[in-house]
């Protein structure tokens, strides 16, 4: 069974890696594209005395954008904050079992965001943005890409949980 597990990890581990990758190229575009656009508009507020009506909308997307996506790149990594002071004190057993539990629930957090994110962002494509007349379903299509996301990482750590405790 290990090495049933350790093929799909190897495959999983490479998937999530090389998505995740992606994924940060794509954070660093929208905040650098963000940015840019918000200098811009206060430029033009303060300086040239014409605003950019549409500007604070983009950037609003970007930013719910850049949330979601930068959550999920820093589950992969496991850099989310953990309050671990008692778990350290465990028995190892128990704290694989918590770890395992910890992730399932997660896992079964990220499948209703997946579910109910597609169910949304569909009811939102008549609702149109106030601004530019952007279907809301823009913003909210992130709530299942970032669900897959965490789903893809979180099945990468659950297989490595796995793994690592069968050596």
């Amino acid at each position: 069974m290990r090495g049933g597990i350790g093929n799909a990890l190897s495959v999983l581990d490479a998937l999530s890696d090389r998505v995740n990758r992606g994924i940060e190229a794509f954070l660093a575009f929208l905040a650098l594209g963000m940015s840019v656009l918000i200098s811009v508009q206060v430029f033009s507020r303060y300086f040239l005395n014409h605003s950019l009506f549409w500007s604070e909308e983009i950037g609003r997307i970007c930013l719910v954008w850049i949330t979601f996506l930068g959550a999920s790149a820093v589950y992969k990594r496991n850099g989310h904050l953990g309050l671990d002071f008692f778990v350290k004190f465990l028995p190892e057993r128990l704290r694989f079992f918590l770890r395992l539990v910890v992730l399932v629930l997660g896992m079964a957090f990220f499948a209703i965001m997946v579910r109910y994110g597609i169910s949304f962002a569909q009811f939102a494509t008549i609702q149109k943005t106030a601004a530019l007349g952007l279907p809301l379903a823009i913003p909210y299509a992130v709530l299942p890409v970032s669900g897959a996301l965490f789903l893809l990482h979180g099945l990468s750590h659950l297989l490595r949980l796995l793994h690592d405790s069968g050596e």
